[in-house]
């Protein structure tokens, strides 16, 4: 399927990197809409040249696309896919950038019309900041962008969405829809969460000026993905609330634990604790270095 025109719904931090990144390796083979409700972001993503056009109307803006991407909050693409539905055209890929799919995939079953195939997509990248002043072209090179076909997924259009992607540099991989919402939930979802829960803790510090005074690189370091967007994080924990909820309790678990073990001076416990961390982390950045080794193999 020759893709030539692309609306891209939600001109934040994610489409409007998606938009960059599509300009920069195809240029003017391509035409990208900007589809996006705030003004503003229209207006930056035409200035900063990660959209050729752009409008404020989804339904218009889709209609003549060869290839729909939603990077919106997933309730909100949910909601998106029943309007635009009726006017895309036969033969239209859909896909997204949402960070949960189960949930995703079976309302837009629901209202897909004939004739339009869904390839629901997944960047593994991201900042704490968003929208589109934060968009980068170069957000995708070499992370994994994750691909959940629904088991009837038409094939071409899959293979349509992978050669688009690898335009972005990304690595490209397949999960089905379940596993791929457990996983996250364990290794972005939670990990947002329990930022959030740090920063807040601030809240029940008897002396929090002073330790916000004295927040150093550390707890930085730690809560800097406490500052990304409210409302899509939000929708993250209401469409994958299980695998999030079940993680959590392990989470809950492992601190109840290590509080526990203080609590009762057993410094043993305590230190395997640390230990068992450090060994685990030094093995995932050996393993994500040999990963990154590897050549990339999706038409870069």
């Amino acid at each position: 399927m020759a893709v030539r025109r692309i609306a891209i719904i939600g001109m934040g931090l994610i489409g409007g990197s998606l938009g960059l990144a599509f300009k920069a390796a195809r240029g003017g083979k391509i035409e990208i809409t900007g589809i996006d409700t705030n003004e503003l972001s229209l207006i930056r993503a035409r200035q900063r040249g990660a959209a050729d056009s752009v409008t404020a109307d989804s339904k218009a803006g889709a209609a003549e696309a060869d290839m729909v991407i939603l990077c919106t909050p997933v309730l909100q693409a949910a909601a998106l896919v029943k309007e635009i539905a009726p006017y895309l055209k036969p033969g239209t890929i859909l896909t997204d950038t949402c960070s949960t799919k189960s949930y995703l995939i079976k309302e837009i079953a629901a209202v897909l019309p004939a004739g339009v195939s869904y390839v629901p997509g997944h960047p593994m990248a991201g900042r704490e900041k968003s929208g589109i002043e934060a968009a980068d072209s170069t957000l995708f090179c070499d992370k994994w962008y994750i691909l959940i076909p629904p088991a009837n997924s038409d094939a071409a259009a899959i293979e349509a969405v992978r050669r688009v992607v690898g335009w972005t540099g990304a690595r490209i991989t397949e999960m089905e829809a379940g596993r791929h919402d457990r996983c996250t939930a364990l290794i972005s979802h939670v990990p947002h969460i329990g930022a959030a829960a740090l920063v807040n803790l601030l809240s029940y510090a008897e002396d929090k000026d002073s330790s916000i005074k004295l927040a150093g690189g550390g707890f930085r370091d730690t809560t800097r993905i406490a500052s990304s967007n409210a409302d899509m994080w939000a929708d993250v924990c209401m469409t994958n609330a299980g695998p999030i909820a079940d993680s959590l309790d392990k989470f809950s678990q492992i601190i109840g634990e290590v509080a526990s073990a203080i609590r009762r001076g057993d410094r043993a416990c305590v230190h395997g604790f640390f230990a068992a961390a450090q060994e685990r982390r030094d093995e995932l950045l050996q393993l994500e270095q040999a990963v990154t080794e590897q050549p990339l193999s999706n038409g870069r």
